[in-house]
């Protein structure tokens, strides 16, 4: 049997994910258990696919290739792959990142003996070291959405007590170097149970990009199942290189729109129902004016 499947989703990353893969058939030749790496290419228009195609004559067996002929979104590309899996656990891995050492076995092993856990994640760093705090999340309650967009979480971030009063969108008050319960990691590194998964019919393909590993948590926490930051181990995250970031102005417009269209999306679907009208009334007005305003 195959005991993990990795689902890398790419778009436009070439240099990264052929990085990526390298660095996890780097990690990987440590170990004797069955693998099956599986890239979801979302209409690339560099040369990724002649990369993956290099990579894939020197491991015929492990790498399978899906080629989108457009860009279907960060969910449903995920989704893709994980129709072919039929591992024990599998790794939802961002082709922007790169494995450090990080033992798989003591990661299944851990699993193993705690069935409550439902996914984990390790410590996600930048290239400058510093934690990637999208990776150490808090559901976005009303609270701490504002807290966070109005500067309030950064502020109090290093004071005790009032980092965890203002700072729970990203959790700052916990001890990093601690293995601890969080509520969502992101898409970086998301580490879970195939058959969880499965029976969860995978991330909801309403969001485009954005939201959908948040919302994948919150049915994942729904159930029953913990999940779990394990800083043990790490992974190196090189993120916004699909545009967000770059020099392309519409593309950047196009990327942000998917990020205020996840949260309206997200409120709708987990938060609508717990306040009144006149609140979601101004949510709403709040999130269409961030997009008419980009």
């Amino acid at each position: 049997m195959v005991k993990l499947s990795i689902i890398i989703v790419s778009h436009n990353t070439s240099y990264l994910t052929k990085k990526c893969l390298e660095s996890l058939y780097e990690n990987l030749k440590n170990y004797n258990f069955k693998y099956k790496i599986i890239v979801v290419d979302n209409a690339s228009t560099d040369d990724t696919i002649d990369n993956l195609k290099k990579l894939k004559e020197k491991d015929k067996l492990n790498l399978l290739i899906i080629r989108n002929k457009k860009n279907l979104g960060y969910g449903k590309a995920n989704n893709q792959g994980l129709k072919k899996t039929l591992s024990q656990y599998t790794l939802f891995l961002n082709s922007d990142t790169l494995i450090k050492e990080v033992n798989f076995e003591y990661l299944f092993k851990y699993l193993d003996e705690n069935p409550k856990i439902g996914a984990l994640t390790i410590k996600v760093i930048r290239p400058n070291g510093e934690i990637d705090w999208a990776s150490h999340r808090g559901f976005p309650t009303l609270w701490r959405s504002f807290c966070y967009f109005t500067g309030l979480e950064n502020l109090f971030s290093k004071i005790p007590y009032l980092n965890k009063l203002f700072g729970g969108y990203h959790l700052r008050h916990f001890n990093l170097r601690d293995i601890h319960e969080i509520d969502s990691p992101s898409g970086a590194f998301f580490l879970t149970r195939t058959k969880l998964i499965k029976d969860l019919n995978g991330f909801d393909e309403s969001f485009f990009m954005y939201g959908e590993d948040l919302d994948l948590s919150w049915r994942i926490k729904e159930v029953g199942y913990k999940i779990i930051y394990n800083p043990l181990f790490t992974v190196v995250h090189h993120k916004y290189q699909s545009g967000l970031k770059g020099k392309d102005v519409e593309r950047r417009k196009e990327i942000k729109n998917h990020f205020y269209q996840a949260m309206k999306i997200f409120y709708q679907k987990h938060y609508q129902k717990k306040y009144p009208p006149l609140i979601n009334s101004l949510v709403y007005k709040i999130i269409d004016y961030k997009i008419k305003s980009l």
